[in-house]
């Protein structure tokens, strides 16, 4: 073949490639645009999914505190317990459960004829040794006239003195034995020695009774506190002065509690120490009540989300923040736990102040779902100022399945 028609030749093959290059690219070009298009079309076919105010809260800085859980019972810091002095025969007795008594308010007499014989005969001894008192200083007079005369020696003069003293002891004595016998009377009539409530009556109108024999006993409802038993290590951390959010027994509302006092010595056989607490007076509240909560021993200012909020189903725990309209998943780290309103909140890291958080109750949504927040939505939902304290549990709790019946344990993407 002539050179001519080699170049013709080579010239055409070579055309030839570069078309069907250009052809390869613009079909390769056109698939591309197509699977855009379809991205496009099937993004645009993910439905927007709207949060109620009950899904969100806002990461916010906070008070946190630890604590060490308390339980006990109520008691009254004032109770009496009143009993019988004297024996006799118990009368006048009107109290009964849930009356109120004022201190000193006269509760019931015990009947006896002993005690009073034994006044009137006191006091007529003390008049005799009176008596005995006024000769017996009559004749010291006159012995000491006849001493200054000379009639009498002076040995007269010291028995006649010394029958004085001895006639004044006796009179002293006998006002002694009176003031005895008139306790003894005064023991008979039964007083309230504080101002309550009368929680137990154990005795009857009409009964006998004898010394020591309690009769009534009376609670003070002003002044309540819980003795808490702690264990060794755990008292170490408490403090004179640590609050505490107890839940009583019945109670509707948490009632606030004061450690006041710390037992020194621990007790015998189960080495726990006794806390108490005085719990702050609210109507209803009665001695016997069980009552536990949370003892505050550590505080700390941290950024904080509710527990359920932060996810454990990837290899680092991370939580599902609302950002230009669609779901992120950034990783965070965890610290402090505690409680607000019986919900557990936690210290994080990774988020910023301010971000909205999804709760465990709205599960699990994929990264990069479009979402939005339901009309009337405040920005900073579920931001509480403090959080009370808590014992940091375990584990998060399962979060529920979102609108769209998404399981929370489900891996996201």
């Amino acid at each position: 073949m002539s050179p001519p028609a080699r170049r013709r030749l080579t010239l055409a093959l070579t055309l030839l490639a570069i078309a069907a290059v250009a052809l390869l690219g613009w079909r390769g070009y056109s698939a591309r645009q197509a699977a855009q298009r379809q991205a496009a079309a099937a993004a645009s076919a993910v439905p927007v999914i709207e949060l109620a105010a009950s899904d969100l809260a806002t990461a916010h800085p906070v008070e946190l505190r630890t604590g060490l859980p308390v339980s006990g019972t109520l008691k009254a810091v004032n109770t009496a317990l009143v009993k019988a002095r004297v024996p006799g025969e118990l009368q006048g007795l009107t109290v009964r459960e849930g009356d109120t008594v004022q201190a000193g308010q006269v509760l019931a007499r015990v009947e006896s004829t002993e005690p009073g014989d034994r006044l009137r005969q006191a006091e007529q001894q003390a008049s005799a040794a009176q008596a005995q008192v006024a000769i017996a200083q009559r004749q010291y007079d006159n012995n000491a006239a006849l001493v200054r005369q000379g009639f009498i020696s002076q040995t007269a003069m010291d028995t006649s003195l010394a029958n004085l003293n001895a006639a004044q002891a006796n009179y002293r004595a006998a006002r002694a034995g009176t003031e005895v016998a008139r306790k003894s009377v005064a023991d008979s009539v039964l007083r309230a020695p504080i101002a309550g409530q009368v929680s137990r009556r154990l005795a009857q109108p009409g009964e006998r009774v004898v010394p020591e024999a309690p009769i009534v006993e009376i609670v003070d409802l002003r002044q309540l506190e819980l003795e808490a038993p702690l264990s060794p290590a755990d008292s170490l951390g408490v403090r004179v002065g640590q609050t505490a959010a107890l839940q009583v027994e019945g109670a509707a509302q948490p009632v606030t509690a004061q450690v006041v006092r710390i037992n020194p010595s621990a007790q015998a056989g189960s080495r726990s120490v006794l806390v108490y607490l005085s719990v702050a007076a609210q109507p209803g509240l009665r001695q016997g009540l069980f009552a536990q909560g949370l003892l505050g021993t550590e505080r700390q200012q941290a950024l904080a989300v509710p527990l359920d909020a932060v996810r454990t189903d990837k290899p680092s725990p991370y939580v599902q923040v609302v950002q230009d309209g669609r779901i992120a998943h950034p990783t965070v780290s965890t610290g402090l736990r505690g409680d607000v309103d019986g919900t557990p909140w936690v210290a994080v890291q990774g988020v910023a102040s301010g971000a909205l958080v999804l709760r465990g109750s709205a599960g699990a949504l994929r990264e990069g779902t479009p979402v939005r927040p339901a009309a009337g939505t405040p920005s900073g939902a579920a931001a509480p100022a403090t959080l009370s304290p808590a014992v940091a549990p375990a584990a998060s709790p399962p979060p529920a399945p979102n609108a769209l019946g998404a399981s929370a344990v489900q891996p996201a993407v």
